[in-house]
C-alpha cells in the first residue's frame, strides 16, 4: 500500500524534515507512527497525501509514485485517502451534517446518497444525534468524531491521521483510538501518527519509529527500498 524508497524531504533553507527513509506499511494493516516533535511525522504523512513531494526517492501509495505525480491527478488519488487533523479544520458556520458531507458534495454525489452516506458516517462515530448542531456547541472530542466521519464518508482505501488525540483526555483519546481500529477491522488501511506511547503500547499495534527525520524502529522489519 505505502511504500518509501530512499525518500528524503529537505525544505527551502535546508531543513531536512527526512533523511534516506525506507519503509512498507502493507495494505490492510493498522501502524502508529511515532516520534519527538519535529521527528518527521508530519512531513511523511503529508507525502503519503500529496501535500508535499520528496526532494529524493520514490513515495509510493498503490503502486503509484507519488513524486511524479501530474499536478491535475492529485485529486483523484487524494479521493482514496481519508486525512484527519488535530484541530479538526471544521467548518464553524454550518453544521455538523454539512460538515461531514462536504467530501460527497465536492465529488458530486447525488442528494440522495450525500444524506445516506452521511448519516451512516456519524453513526459509526456516535454522533448521528447530532447532526444539525454547529461545531462550536461540541466538545473537543465531539469535535474530533466530526472530523473523522469526514474522512471516512467516502469510503477511503486508506486513513491517515495527524496526531488525532493531542488535545484529548486519555478516556477520550481511548475512544477515538478505537474508532480507528474499528475502521482497521473492516479492511480500511490505517496510519496514525501520535506521542501517545502509553496509549500505543495498550492497544499493540505495530509501530513505526522517527528520529530527527530517520527510521529507527519499523516492525514491518527491515525494507531497504529496493
Amino acid at each position: 500500500m505505502i511504500q518509501f524508497h530512499h525518500v528524503t524531504k529537505r525544505y527551502p533553507g535546508g531543513f531536512e524534515a527526512l533523511s534516506n527513509v525506507s519503509l512498507h506499511l502493507p495494505r490492510g494493516e493498522m501502524a502508529f507512527l511515532t516520534g519527538h516533535s519535529g521527528a518527521g511525522k508530519s512531513t511523511l504523512l503529508k507525502i503519503v497525501s500529496l501535500i508535499e513531494k520528496p526532494t529524493r526517492g520514490q513515495a509510493i501509495l498503490n503502486q503509484i509514485n507519488l513524486g511524479t505525480m501530474p499536478r491535475k491527478r492529485i485529486p483523484y488519488i487524494r479521493r482514496h485517502i481519508g486525512i484527519i487533523f488535530q484541530d479538526h479544520q471544521l467548518l464553524f458556520d454550518r453544521p455538523v451534517f454539512d460538515n461531514v458531507a462536504m467530501p460527497l458534495i465536492i465529488l458530486g454525489y447525488p442528494r440522495n446518497e450525500i444524506a445516506r452516506r452521511t448519516r451512516a458516517a456519524l453513526d459509526k462515530v456516535g454522533l448521528l444525534s447530532k447532526e444539525k448542531a454547529m461545531p462550536i456547541t461540541l466538545s473537543g472530542g465531539e469535535q474530533q468524531r466530526v472530523g473523522i466521519a469526514r474522512a471516512v464518508v467516502h469510503k477511503p482505501m486508506l486513513l491517515l491521521a495527524d496526531e488525532p488525540t493531542g488535545n484529548l483526555d486519555p478516556i477520550l483519546s481511548r475512544e477515538i483510538m478505537q474508532i480507528f481500529v474499528d475502521f482497521h477491522q473492516v479492511g480500511v488501511t490505517v496510519l496514525v501518527a501520535s506521542h501517545d506511547l502509553g496509549l500505543i503500547e495498550e492497544l499493540g499495534k505495530p509501530v513505526i519509529t522517527l528520529n530527527r527525520g530517520q527510521l529507527i524502529h519499523n516492525d514491518f522489519g527491515d525494507f531497504d527500498g529496493g
